[in-house]
């Protein structure tokens, strides 16, 4: 029988990283005035459809482990009834829930999020989503792309586009009118810097999870400052990525930041892992899409 942290290395590592907001606490953290500009914010999408339609009727989510509500109920384990995007749970009132209403919601939402997955698979996933011909699709996707083993194994930014581009066209092939909802990658380097006051948290990094950021949480070397601020860097150009793929889509909405932004607090990560989002975390990021979905204009 494998023991309870060969298990946890071995299928928490194939999650994705937990809400993470931009900086602030901890000695590294926090939004540089001389950081790039999408770090400080980036705008919403420019140019979205003037008929963007703020109460779609369908709801179709893809992504990773955050969208699967993993770890958020028990642990190593999909909680996707927690979702932020199409769970049905009371205390997270999901976007779905709140667009269609819990009845609607549980028959005219789909969730084809995987956890573990990266921008590559999401052409998939995408594929999957568009045979549901859903009104809205929701993609939180690319902390996986950056929180990995090492700096040296991060997605390049090159393929993250090409992947994210492909999903695109992927979704349009088989639903050409769906809105689309691009969530930002939430800011690993929060997650260090929120997680590394809880002596618990860190003996549950130390197991190998997202070893690129979280590794020796409290060296505070040079060596360590320097990759911890390569990861970050990352995630920004992902950001700027999937900001300009979706303003090049009239159908396409990104949030401009928020998730990213978001300055969450350790009651918004897992107990079991401080990692994933708890049910908290996944409320709050179901309160930053419906604002963003239903907001007028772009």
């Amino acid at each position: 029988m494998r023991t309870a942290a060969a298990a946890l290395t071995a299928l928490v590592c194939t999650g994705t990283v937990a809400l993470a907001g931009c900086g602030g606490g901890g000695a590294e953290s926090g939004v540089s005035r001389n950081a790039p500009a999408a770090t400080r914010s980036a705008s919403p999408s420019p140019s979205p459809a003037p008929d963007w339609n703020p109460r779609p009727r369908s709801v179709a989510a893809v992504g990773d482990s955050i969208t699967r509500g993993f770890d958020a109920c028990s642990v190593l384990a999909d909680c996707p009834e927690v979702s932020w995007a199409t769970g049905t749970d009371d205390a997270v009132r999901s976007l779905a829930v709140r667009l269609l209403g819990p009845s609607r919601a549980a028959d005219h939402s789909w969730n084809h999020a995987v956890s573990g997955s990266r921008m590559v698979q999401l052409p998939e996933q995408m594929a999957l989503a568009a045979k549901e011909r859903p009104e809205l699709v929701t993609v939180m996707t690319g902390a996986n792309d950056a929180c990995r083993d090492s700096v040296r194994l991060m997605t390049p930014v090159a393929d993250f586009r090409a992947s994210f581009e492909a999903s695109m066209r992927q979704l349009r092939a088989g639903a050409p009118k769906a809105q689309v909802y691009v969530s930002s990658v939430p800011d690993l380097k929060r997650l260090w810097s929120t997680g590394r006051v809880n002596e618990l948290g860190k003996k549950i990094w130390q197991l190998g999870i997202c070893q690129s950021m979280l590794a020796d949480a409290d060296d505070l070397g040079p060596a360590a400052v320097a990759r911890r601020d390569a990861v970050r860097d990352r995630v920004v150009a992902y950001n700027e990525v999937l900001r300009d793929v979706c303003a090049k889509d009239r159908y396409c909405r990104y949030d401009g930041g928020a998730v990213f932004d978001f300055r969450f607090t350790g009651a918004q990560l897992s107990p079991w892992d401080w990692f994933h989002p708890s049910r908290d975390g996944q409320a709050r990021l179901a309160e930053i899409a419906y604002r963003n979905v239903t907001a007028a204009g772009g």
